[in-house]
């Protein structure tokens, strides 16, 4: 291995950071940690027409959110053009690659004559030797590399294991186009050398890709990079991973109210594991990760797993850490403007005490917000309609009954409540659930809550004495 293990995430700037994206980045994250190394970020930006700088800050972000950091700025591929063209007329004085000629109507010839032969489309090397001084006039020629036409490439693949290619396959491909662009072949291979990639770890749908840019390498005597290439992700019925799966943008998950440290959780274990561990922190995952123990095999995307997943890392949480990482998400959760607009520092006070009873029924952020939204809420609450329905006269008659025994408390806190409902439920022959679920509803609005005692002492005395008048007048 390398003195320094230089990981790269080369994303193109075509979207938003997608789930499959996102996993990339986290594997070159976590092998980079794990061996003292460090992360680059190259912005594939060649694909003019469809590359587009807010898709590059989309990226940047997603990357930021999730907290997979890299070293120095991001690379534009695009940008490192001249130097790319400078490696083909390298390649080409070398006589490791030349100039060919052949037109539009030569090369559709090719390939038409090689489908009814029942060969593979290929360039037949028609100009690989001879003399450019042939060359038609007016002509602008590509660059092709000259490929090895006998034997194999075999790509030694840390995932893959070695995968053999036949040289007859690889063809003499293009490496710079007649209006002196470079291809996505050369640049990729040009852009790993000069930023000292050493561990090339990206999607199977490379595999290809990486035989081609092993000829590259060779051609020029550069070393090749240690190469992983880890299977796709799939949906829950085994097909391509698509947006009804679930193949959104990370900033769709942050929207959903998912923890970053939870999704990079689930996005490890989607390919990688470690034993029998499925609830991981980011240090585990840093410390235990290696590319030799990346599955072979598809992984498949279960957002329901995703869920339980993140309800686990939620209830994990310190109760401070949960609400500022709430607060701090507060601006992208579809529900999250009403609680922003009304966090006060009471409020704030209050939605950190109400943390423990809160966190244990939410999977999400948004579903921890929206049971927090009880203590917004303004007097007179609406009620939704299974509160509604529990709130009947016998349930107002019993409200009624407690109410003074509440205006009596000497102490406001859950233990004494509790014990004032106890007592009254003994006293009356009742039910503790009698009691509680028409005090819930009359206090939140809802059927269900945190602890209705929890909601007592949270919301405080006067709060709740209002909502309980409130229901019973």
């Amino acid at each position: 291995m390398p003195d320094t293990v230089v990981t790269r995430f080369a994303p193109s700037p075509t979207g938003f950071l997608h789930i499959g994206g996102a996993r990339t980045a986290l594997f070159n994250w976590l092998y980079a940690r794990h061996t003292g190394g460090k992360m680059l970020l190259r912005i594939e930006d060649t694909d003019r027409e469809r590359s587009t700088d807010a898709a590059t800050a989309a990226i940047v972000d997603g990357l930021k959110w999730l907290g997979l950091d890299w070293e120095g700025a991001p690379v534009s591929q695009y940008a490192r053009a001249e130097r790319h063209r400078e490696v083909a007329a390298e390649l080409v004085a070398r006589g490791k690659a030349y100039y060919c000629y052949a037109s539009q109507e030569e090369l559709t010839e090719m390939r038409e004559k090689a489908r009814a032969e029942g060969r593979p489309p290929r360039y037949d090397g028609r100009w690989r030797d001879r003399d450019p001084s042939e060359a038609p006039a007016g002509v602008k020629p590509v660059v092709r590399i000259k490929a090895p036409q006998e034997g194999e490439t075999i790509v030694h693949d840390k995932v893959q294991g070695d995968v053999r290619f036949p040289n007859k396959d690889l063809d003499d491909f293009v490496i710079l186009r007649s209006d002196g662009g470079p291809t996505y072949m050369l640049a990729v291979v040009v852009d790993d050398h000069d930023m000292g990639v050493t561990h090339i770890i990206r999607g199977d749908d490379h595999l290809t890709n990486a035989a081609r840019q092993q000829i590259i390498y060779e051609a020029m005597g550069w070393n090749v990079p240690v190469m992983a290439h880890v299977p796709l992700i799939h949906g829950p019925d085994g097909a391509k991973l698509s947006k009804r799966h679930g193949a959104l943008g990370a900033e769709a998950y942050r929207a959903m109210g998912y923890l970053p440290h939870a999704l990079c959780n689930y996005l490890a274990r989607l390919g990688w594991s470690h034993g029998d561990d499925e609830v991981m922190s980011i240090d585990d995952m840093v410390s235990w990760f290696d590319v030799g123990d990346i599955n072979k095999g598809a992984a498949r995307f279960d957002i329901r797993k995703l869920e339980a997943l993140n309800g686990i890392h939620m209830r994990q949480m310190d109760d401070q850490a949960l609400f500022d990482a709430l607060v701090a998400t507060l601006p992208y959760l579809e529900n999250g403007g009403q609680l922003a607009d009304g966090l006060t520092e009471e409020r704030k006070h209050q939605l950190l005490q109400a943390m423990p009873g809160l966190k244990e029924r939410a999977k999400t952020l948004v579903e921890l917000a929206d049971s927090a939204a009880f203590l917004f809420a303004a007097r007179p609450l609406s009620l939704d309609e299974k509160a509604a329905s529990i709130l009947e006269a016998d349930s107002r008659a019993l409200l009624a009954a407690i109410l003074p025994k509440f205006e009596a408390a000497s102490t406001w806190d859950a233990e004494s409540l509790e014990q004032i409902v106890r007592e009254y439920a003994e006293t009356n022959e009742l039910k503790l659930g009698k009691i509680a679920q028409p005090l819930r509803a009359a206090l939140t609005g809802r059927a269900t809550s945190p602890g209705v005692f929890d909601v007592l002492a949270v919301l405080g005395r006067d709060e709740s004495l209002g909502r309980i008048g409130d229901q019973i007048d």
